[in-house]
């Protein structure tokens, strides 16, 4: 049988793990809402239950040798220590991979969670045949993983890759990091409702003017449906993505773009002027060598990434097929 480890997607609203194979099949799926006591042990045991269902499902018979963790966080991966998690502050300072090590018997193998889905991406997704990749997932938050060389980009503090708080409007809207203009202030579906609100008080006919409870989605049907707020809206969202990536791309020279998360659904209203704006303002060759792709992995892609890491802990050295 191939060989198996189990991988957690540590998410603000759910828990959800998966017993992995070497080509990426997931062979068992779990799922429970993510605790939001103070306690962090709640968090850990939660990890530790759906871990445990995940090896009794798949059977006494299979070697299970690793275990990989995908958070939003910033972290030590060598040290498996979470620095800084701003949707579940309780987390904070937790040393969360020996604590798991302990619970389970298994080699825990940490990671930020939109550079697992930048791993999973490369590993089994839209980036699986170039070399160098950034992963831009369009959430509730924006978040960023950056694969140069076939190889994740962490930095020394664990920082690398937090696309989402590089500054579009230098006097912008507060941020929830202590900054203000961060991308994720105009990028992510939270940000599309704020400005969205803001477009229609001075267009009272737009659709979106009827209700004070509108989300990203309804942005993006107004869009469509020809609404100038939703249009509006959608196009300063591609403006400030594409800032970013012509930024990237001239920094990093990618040869792939990867947008995903909750927000690619609405490609088509903001693809076009991010590619707008790569074209204007990066340098000619990586602006034109660089391809903007949605994601194929959907919300497993996190999982995934963690998984081939869990193997590289195993000796697999996987990553990257």
């Amino acid at each position: 049988m191939s060989q198996i480890v189990l991988a957690v997607d540590l998410g603000g609203t759910n828990l959800r793990s998966a017993a992995v194979d070497d080509e990426g099949r997931m062979i068992h799926r779990g799922r429970r809402p993510t605790p939001h006591d103070a306690d962090p042990n709640k968090i850990v045991d939660a990890m530790s239950r759906l871990a445990e269902e995940c090896r009794t499902a798949v059977g006494p018979d299979v070697s299970i040798c690793s275990i990989g963790v995908a958070a939003p966080a910033t972290m030590d991966v060598s040290r498996g220590v979470i620095h800084y998690s701003p949707n579940l502050p309780m987390i904070n300072g937790l040393l969360l991979s020996s604590k798991l090590q302990e619970s389970l018997g298994l080699r825990v193998v940490l990671e930020n969670d939109a550079t697992s889905a930048a791993i999973g991406e490369h590993w089994l997704g839209a980036s699986r045949d170039v070399e160098s990749s950034i992963c831009i997932t369009l959430g509730t938050g924006v978040g960023g993983g950056i694969i140069l060389q076939g190889k994740p980009l962490r930095g020394p503090d664990g920082t690398a890759g937090e696309l989402g708080h590089v500054c579009v409007e230098p006097n912008g809207h507060p941020c929830g990091c202590g900054s203000w203009g961060c991308l994720e202030q105009y990028a992510s579906a939270t940000a599309v409702v704020r400005i969205a609100h803001e477009i229609a008080q001075e267009s009272p006919d737009s659709v979106l003017c009827r209700s004070d409870a509108i989300t990203a989605e309804d942005v993006y049907d107004a869009a469509i449906n020809g609404d100038l707020v939703g249009i509006e809206t959608y196009r300063r969202v591609g403006y400030y993505l594409g800032i970013v990536i012509a930024g990237l791309a001239n920094v990093l020279n990618p040869e792939v773009v990867v947008i995903g998360g909750g927000m690619s659904a609405a490609w088509d209203a903001f693809i076009d002027p991010a590619r707008e704006q790569l074209a204007k303002r990066a340098f000619h060759e990586p602006a034109s060598r660089v391809r903007l792709v949605r994601a194929e992995l959907g919300d497993d892609a996190g999982i995934l990434g963690v998984a081939n890491l869990a193997f590289q802990t195993a000796g697999q050295g996987i990553l990257g097929g």
